[in-house]
């Protein structure tokens, strides 16, 4: 979204103040809407912990239901600051009761994709440092149990069956009470309802969903930090407006040329023309050649550019360049960005020589990485500029 509407009013502006000039961009219905968005290596996520858990299944003759031990592990990826997907593991032993005090166990293990939901994100505004979280979540999974044991104790004829091993696809929900310690480590609390058809424990009998209940505490660990990048047009709007003046000076000197030519032809005798010998220099439309972040492909709007310059290059045969590519500081370390901004002035440099046919030895190349910013918003910088040698 960025990109697009930086282009959108870059390409006007380079239509009308090197063509007709007619107009400039109109930015004062620009919708002033923030837009977050992440980048691939940041916002993921690990969670350990470990907790209780309980089954509730047949129980005819109690209310008492066994706690044991339940442990589980996760990793996922907040894809915005609302939303994330997370798979989650969790894994334990479960006792039930039977009857006449007795009871069965049995093993299970399950893996649940789940969706969560950034409460306080969605209703009180973005804030990556917010201490306390509140976190609901949906998800489906699988469930394979085992070891049920004992079946001698009912009579499974009249009650049930029994098999050596299960396997359940549940659908379950759940919140989760996150609290930040830093950057990038989280303590969470969660509590999850699994919902499984009446065969859980083996047994189909009484009522006709098996529920098991699990609570789990434990630390979540953020790779790469947990924080969002924002977007938001209106904060170019003064930029595109320094632009547009720019615009309106050259439609202003261009009139006044015109009035200036005119003028002198008036005065002129216009003479017979018996031979014509003019050269007509021509020059690039734009010379610069800008790229998405983290990219060194040339877009098809910046392709028109490339050509303007190749272009130039035939119209002036004693004319070199120097290709210089650069990167913006806000993204990537010195040392990428380096390399970056070398590959962003080989893209331009191959699309001269080998699709233009441009004479190599016309052309030098330079990386100045993120360490030259030649311009004061950071998102310009993703940029190849050419000049002259010195």
């Amino acid at each position: 979204m960025k990109k697009t509407l930086l282009l959108a009013g870059f390409a006007t502006i380079l239509a009308v103040g090197t063509a007709s000039a007619q107009s400039t961009v109109d930015i004062d219905n620009v919708p002033c809407h923030t837009t977050y968005y992440t980048l691939p290596q940041n916002n993921w996520f690990i969670e350990v912990g470990g907790g209780i858990s309980a089954t509730f299944v047949e129980n005819p003759e109690s209310r008492h239901h066994q706690i044991t031990a339940n442990y589980g592990v996760g990793f996922g990826k907040w894809f915005s600051p609302y939303f994330a997907w997370r798979l989650e593991g969790q894994g334990g032993a479960k006792h039930w009761n039977i009857t006449n005090g007795q009871m069965g166990h049995f093993k299970a293990a399950s893996a649940n994709i789940d969706i969560m939901w950034d409460m306080f994100n969605s209703l009180g505004g973005v804030n990556s440092e917010r201490v306390f979280s509140i976190i609901p979540f949906i998800g489906v999974g699988a469930t394979y149990a085992w070891d049920y044991t004992p079946t001698d104790m009912i009579n499974i004829e009249s009650h049930g069956h029994a098999k050596k091993n299960n396997w359940l696809f549940p659908a379950s929900a759940g919140i989760q009470f996150r609290f930040r310690l830093s950057q990038y480590v989280d303590f969470f609390a969660q509590a999850r309802a699994t919902f499984y058809g009446d065969s859980y424990n083996d047994f189909v009998i009484g009522r006709p969903v098996d529920i098991d209940l699990s609570c789990l505490g434990g630390f979540s660990f953020n790779i790469g930090g947990r924080d969002f990048r924002s977007f938001n047009p209106c904060n170019y709007t003064d930029y595109i407006r320094s632009l547009n003046e720019q615009v309106n000076n050259l439609r202003g000197e261009l009139a006044t040329t015109a009035a200036a030519l005119a003028a002198a032809e008036a005065q002129l005798p216009c003479p017979e023309v018996t031979e014509q010998a003019v050269i007509i220099e021509q020059a690039p439309l734009l010379a610069t050649v800008r790229f998405r972040i983290n990219s060194a492909r040339i877009s098809n709007e910046e392709k028109v550019n490339v050509y303007n310059v190749a272009e130039y290059l035939k119209a002036n045969p004693d004319q070199n360049l120097v290709i210089t590519g650069y990167a913006d500081r806000d993204t990537g370390t010195s040392s990428y960005n380096m390399a970056l901004s070398q590959r962003r002035a080989q893209a331009v440099y191959d699309m001269l020589t080998k699709e233009y046919g441009i004479d190599p030895s016309r052309l030098a190349m330079a990386a100045d990485g993120s360490d030259v910013q030649p311009y004061d918003v950071n998102n310009w910088n993703r940029i190849v500029i050419f000049s002259n040698p010195e």
